[in-house]
């Protein structure tokens, strides 16, 4: 049964700060009533990391491999306990939630496989050169090593694969960071639920009981004193982008500024190309259309604009999209705050001079649901107008007709940094593409072709990041194995004895990892 609490440590503790999860879909309260703790809890859960930390990073990595596949066990342990919990919490439909499910659950145990691997290391050894001329070089030996505890903030779009045990902590756990989530207050049921999972994967494997810690409640000043605390050094993050800067400028005002990875705001533009157009208008508008309200539009990569050249076959597509999208239902959004942001974005646009509205769709019969909106404008308004290109989140989009590629090239030119940018094009715009291609690498962490944005795969060469506001430090990604290096540094080691070298380090290579020496790639054994 749910009590209400934070988990600090192996212990739960509750706050005075009194709140209560909403059933978005009726807007009713949700037992059990929660209490938010303070800044007291916030020193102890931070404390009780720094303990932690020394004996945590140097764990071995079967026994850090172990710990993440028994969080993965037992969240799926939960069963059907969790996710009706997380659907009344949310509003999302089951399947969604059990495939959220089980993409945590994967993404932790793909984690455990990048530990027992060893890569991430990133062992380098330059050997000792004494007859060197005209100096000797010393023998020098790197590794990355964990930064310290990470602070990670529950997204409220993913319950569970961006929350408590989502991909930050994940991440965080796997390079060696004992872990402070700052729980998101319209699933704390879901986060409780989680954080017990993860609280008896540390007791069962061992682990100091500072290795993770939840903290509950709803005020800014929790949040912001977590960053706040110098036992923390790095911030994950998914959110809005007035949060997420928030964040960043308190990490970089404290004594010791720390990075703050934050991924805040992108819309993520799609080129529909004329020859793709003429092929395939029906399905390329069929097929936005469903990327577009799936969810309700409340993913991070949802295709918010659409650019192509004025013509019959950009009619063709339009007049299939409006008459795919106006009798489509409209879907629970996951909070009523959530909810009203969508609907003052749409009226913004919906009230713009320059802004014309293609498609709306059907009108809802119950509370905070997110009725589809496509509209269009010109690439002459839209450059005019900068608040145009920014992110209304949930299902909607605007058209931006273009007079020719020039046009095209302009609009995504003056575009902010985004997690996505799509190509939707046949063989004969190959050539058209090709001089857009600098251009959306300049802008995208992720540029595909002829897919929807909609839809990460937890893999090794994905990036979900990109330049600024998509995130606060484009050279990252938070979705992916190669999160893990956000939350490591490198250290090297001049002319220690083999003694005192770490594991990964001494000659023999006990941990048998793949090292460079002298430049040269060494395979390893593991």
């Amino acid at each position: 049964m749910l009590d209400g609490s934070s988990l600090i440590g192996g212990q739960s503790v509750r706050g005075e700060d009194l709140f209560q999860a909403v059933d978005p879909s009726t807007g009713q309260l949700i037992a059990p009533e929660f209490a938010g703790v303070g800044a007291a809890e916030v020193a102890r859960a931070c404390a009780l990391a720094d303990e932690a930390f020394h004996s945590y990073r140097e764990t071995d990595p079967e026994t850090r491999a172990r710990f993440l596949e028994t969080i993965a066990d037992n969240i799926e342990a939960l069963g059907d306990t969790l996710i009706e919990r997380v659907m009344a919490e949310s509003g999302l439909p089951r399947a969604r939630l059990e495939g959220e499910r089980g993409r945590t659950c994967g993404q932790l145990r793909l984690f455990a496989s990048v530990v027992r691997s060893g890569d991430w290391l990133g062992v380098r050894v330059d050997t000792a050169l004494p007859e060197r001329k005209p100096l000797p070089r010393p023998d020098i030996r790197l590794r990355k090593i964990a930064i310290g505890p990470v602070a990670v903030f529950g997204a409220s779009n993913f319950p569970l694969a961006f929350s408590v045990a989502g991909g930050d902590t994940g991440s965080a756990l796997a390079a060696g960071c004992p872990v402070v989530v700052k729980g998101h207050p319209a699933h704390p049921g879901t986060g409780e639920l989680v954080g017990r999972a993860i609280r008896d994967a540390v007791k069962a494997c061992g682990l100091h009981e500072g290795v993770f810690s939840l903290l509950q409640g709803t005020t800014t000043a929790l949040g912001g004193g977590l960053v706040a605390d110098p036992r923390i050094k790095a911030v994950g993050f998914t959110g809005s982008r007035g949060g997420g800067l928030a964040l960043v400028k308190i990490a970089a005002e404290r004594a010791e500024p720390i990075p703050v990875y934050a991924e805040m705001s992108s819309v993520n533009p799609v080129v529909l190309f004329p020859a793709a157009l003429a092929a395939r208008a029906e399905a390329l508008a069929e097929g936005f259309v469903g990327s577009l309200t799936m969810g309700a539009g409340q993913f991070c990569t949802n295709p918010g604009i659409l650019l192509a050249l004025e013509g019959p076959d950009l009619d063709s597509f339009v007049e299939v999209a409006t008459r795919t999208l106006t009798p489509l239902a409209p879907s629970t959004m996951l909070t009523p705050g959530i909810h009203s942001a969508y609907e003052k974005g749409v009226d913004a646009f919906a009230q713009h001079h320059g802004v014309e509205t293609l498609a709306r769709g059907a009108e809802s019969s119950g509370p905070h649901c997110a009725r589809g909106a496509l509209f269009a404008t010109t690439a002459a308004e839209f450059v005019a107008d900068p608040a145009l290109s920014h992110e209304v989140f949930g299902s909607s989009s605007i058209l931006v007709r273009c007079k020719d590629m020039a046009e095209v090239a302009k609009v995504l030119e003056g575009l902010e940094g985004q997690l996505t940018a799509t190509l939707q094009m046949d063989e004969a715009d190959v050539e058209l593409a090709r001089p857009l291609l600098p251009i959306l690498e300049q802008r995208a962490g992720r540029v595909l072709a002829n897919g929807w944005p909609t839809g990460v795969e937890v893999s090794h060469a994905m990036v979900h990041g990109g330049p600024y506001p998509a995130t606060s430090d484009g050279r990252t990604t938070s979705v992916g194995t190669l999160a893990i290096e956000r939350f490591l540094r490198p250290v090297s080691y001049q002319n220690l004895p083999d003694a005192l070298l770490p594991q990964a380090l001494k000659a023999a290579n006990p941990l048998g990892v793949q090292r460079l020496i002298d430049g040269k790639t060494e395979l390893g054994t593991r």
